[in-house]
């Protein structure tokens, strides 16, 4: 079941709502049971199968917790636990992610053919599997414990954040799960989240989806063997990126709308990326909640920068290539992590003769700083050309193209996907986010805005004008759910 489907907004969210604040004037244990229930249909929609796959890994997962919580700090025994916990947990996700990949590897060095049968990849496992073992490490640390198996059920299955995340931490969500809404509360908590889910569905279903068919079509046939020139490389990349972009951050903040409507917060995952000065900036402004992760539970382990330059650039390029083979079992989200290891080492360095030189780590001057988004934003296009290639041959001739080595071409006569491009390119540099239109009301956890605001025209508020804008967008956006196409992040 996709969010952007009739049955999702019609039947399942309806319903999903009713049975919650039903759930409430009860007990508070019965509306987050029927919120566990209603996320595990929601999960096995699309797959039942993979419904008991899903509980025995939260089974799992919470007994580890629970043992882990119960031995003294420590000791051996404790890390253990700990260890062993997270090394089942990558073993399971190995195996549905990675061992096609991983014995084709085996075979090409040993000359061996061995094989396996067909592997369905659970929807979500790479999301629900960073969590579970966020929370273990977190509970290892001391900073979170559950003995309480319906809460930590919850925690994992919320179907908001199931499939495409955020990932979360247990320490931010039950607070909430914890707390009652109160009345006034429901009533702002509900016309936000329908707005901000409306506003992410217009960019899933009319911007996303109206610029995929031209990168679509573009990548199709550089994967079957044509080599593509300039402009058209640059018109099939720069499709992809802003594809990509609206079609992430559509569905960032249709999860964070949904989970308003049942007065929780979720943290930020998105913010407005391409508007970035350098790669490091980048990081902390695309798939924030991975970065965070990435950086928590895997470079600072390694040592993070407290060492040695020449370390902490192997701790940068060793995090983002696993962070790229994160993504998927082919050799092109090796590359493509690789790249932005490098990116950021230079980027790092750039930064620390800067600092040397006294002139602070970022362009201050406003021609310095466009020129720096503009260089950043090229060197991201160039890696989500080998993030959407099939393979490294085709993202080497795309490549090529960009590149002028394919040669030249007049420009298309159909002005569509550039007219696509530069509205797209004016919207992603110029128009606030949507943590930026909502920010009077904090509509997530680490709303990244001062607090309060300055006032803007462009600030939401409950009013007839914004209530009949937010009415058209949502049409808008309802009525163009046509062919569905899911959203990008659902196969990582």
């Amino acid at each position: 079941m996709l969010f952007h489907s009739f049955e999702f907004i019609f039947l399942f969210l309806p319903t999903a709502l009713v049975g919650f604040y039903l759930g409430i004037r009860y007990r508070r244990e019965a509306a987050l049971a029927w919120l566990s229930l209603a996320s595990l249909f929601f999960y096995g929609w699309w797959n039942p199968i993979y419904v008991g796959l899903l509980l025995a890994s939260i089974t799992f997962n919470f007994w580890a917790g629970v043992g882990i919580a119960r031995l003294p700090p420590g000791t051996r025994a404790r890390k253990a636990v700990l260890v062993g916990a997270i090394a089942s947990n990558l073993l399971l996700l190995g195996y549905y992610k990675y061992a096609h990949f991983f014995l084709g590897i085996v075979n090409n060095f040993a000359g061996t053919d061995w094989k396996l049968g067909q592997i369905i990849l659970p929807l979500g496992i790479s999301f629900f599997t960073f969590t579970q073992i966020a929370y273990l490490v977190d509970t290892y640390r001391d900073r979170a414990r559950e003995y309480r198996f319906l809460p930590y059920l919850l925690f994992v299955t919320y179907f908001p954040h199931l499939i495409a995340g955020p990932i979360l931490h247990h320490a931010e969500m039950m607070p909430q799960f914890e707390r009652a809404p109160g009345r006034r509360g429901v009533a702002d908590d509900l016309a936000l989240g329908l707005t901000i889910f409306f506003f992410g569905l217009f960019k899933k279903t009319v911007l996303a989806d109206g610029i995929a068919p031209h990168a679509q079509h573009f990548f199709e046939t550089a994967a079957q063997g044509t080599e593509p020139r300039f402009p058209e490389s640059w018109i099939g990349a720069l499709a992809y990126t802003f594809q990509l972009y609206f079609d992430f951050s559509g569905y960032s903040d249709m999860a964070i709308g949904l989970s308003l409507l049942f007065g929780i917060r979720l943290p930020v995952n998105f913010n407005s990326p391409y508007q970035a000065v350098d790669i490091i900036d980048f990081w902390r402004r695309w798939h924030m909640t991975l970065s965070r992760f990435l950086k928590d539970y895997l470079y600072i382990p390694l040592g993070g920068n407290r060492c040695p330059a020449w370390r902490r650039n192997g701790n940068l390029f060793v995090t983002m290539l696993l962070g790229g083979l994160w993504h998927g079992a082919n050799w092109t989200f090796v590359a493509w992590g690789a790249l932005h290891g490098i990116y950021l080492v230079l980027a790092h360095s750039w930064r620390a003769l800067r600092l040397r030189l006294g002139l602070g780590p970022q362009a201050r001057s406003r021609g310095g700083r466009l020129l720096a988004r503009a260089v950043t934003l090229v060197a991201v296009v160039f890696g989500w050309v080998i993030f959407r290639s099939d393979s490294l041959a085709t993202a080497t001739r795309v490549l090529r193209g960009m590149l002028g080595i394919n040669g030249y071409a007049p420009l298309p006569q159909d002005p569509a996907p550039l007219l696509w491009i530069a509205s797209s390119l004016l919207i992603c540099m110029l128009l606030p986010n949507t943590q930026q239109v909502f920010a009077r009301f904090r509509p997530a956890l680490d709303t990244l805005v001062e607090s309060p605001p300055p006032h803007r025209f462009w600030h939401w508020r409950p009013a007839p004008a914004w209530a009949l804008g937010s009415a058209i967008v949502a049409v808008v956006a309802v009525l163009s759910i046509s062919e569905l196409s899911e959203f990008i992040y659902f196969q990582f």
